[in-house]
């Protein structure tokens, strides 16, 4: 994908942040990767979205460096960096702190999957990766708060392609994919899943997660090998 193209599609998903009411003010960020020239394109450090243009984003190399653009890369930018090196099938990342999901995050909680809905996002919970130690803060913090997830998932055995998303204890929620697009579209259902659960929890108390066999069901037929959702 030629550099012009991917700044107007990571443009696209920083806009879609403000369109679905994920982000105020300048609370997020959404980046693309071009890993044929191992670049990375991302909103730029508190910037106001209404004042951003494709042409002001900060092209960064995979260290960090910016090799293109006038302005300072976003603060997470290490974060963005330590997921993509980590995970070389995603090409989107995205950090909101929308208002349920991370609710969920500062509660030290993972979303619990008590419908199909959310069962047809991810096999199950949307997990809550535990807050850093002083010592990752004080060394590396936004780059170890990407290794922190990495870690999390390797440590489970988690997929991030089959959970393109999760919450940072203390902090919000980061959700990935195949495209800074589809990084927006899973933060939008991040934060959707998230208000349907404390809703739920509202009305119900004692309510229970979805049955296995439920769960199974609405994921298989989604994203399984014999998917029947949508169109070929």
């Amino acid at each position: 994908m030629p550099l012009r193209q991917l700044r107007k599609e990571v443009f696209r998903a920083n806009f879609m942040l403000v369109e679905n009411g994920l982000v105020v003010l300048t609370w997020g960020n959404a980046s693309g990767i071009d890993r044929a020239r191992g670049l990375m394109v991302i909103k730029p450090s508190g910037m106001a979205y209404q004042d951003m243009r494709p042409e002001d984003l900060a092209v960064v190399d995979m260290d960090g460096v910016v090799v293109e653009g006038n302005l300072r890369p976003s603060s997470d930018t290490a974060t963005h960096l330590a997921l993509y090196k980590a995970w070389p099938d995603i090409a989107g990342v995205v950090h909101t702190h929308s208002i349920y999901a991370t609710a969920f995050a500062q509660a030290g909680c993972p979303i619990p999957c008590y419908g199909t809905t959310q069962a047809d996002f991810c096999p199950g919970d949307i997990p809550c990766v535990p807050p850093l130690t002083r010592e990752e803060v004080e060394e590396a913090y936004e780059a170890n708060t990407g290794k922190a997830i990495v870690r999390y998932y390797t440590e489970r055995g988690l997929k991030p392609n089959e959970y393109p998303g999760a919450l940072q204890q203390c902090h919000g929620p980061f959700a990935w994919g195949k495209s800074p697009v589809d990084a927006a579209d899973n933060a939008l259902i991040l934060e959707s899943v998230a208000k349907m659960a404390i809703l739920t929890r509202g009305i119900n108390p004692g309510v229970r997660p979805v049955p296995d066999y439920v769960l199974e069901k609405h994921y298989s037929r989604k994203h399984g090998p014999n998917a029947y959702y949508g169109q070929k």
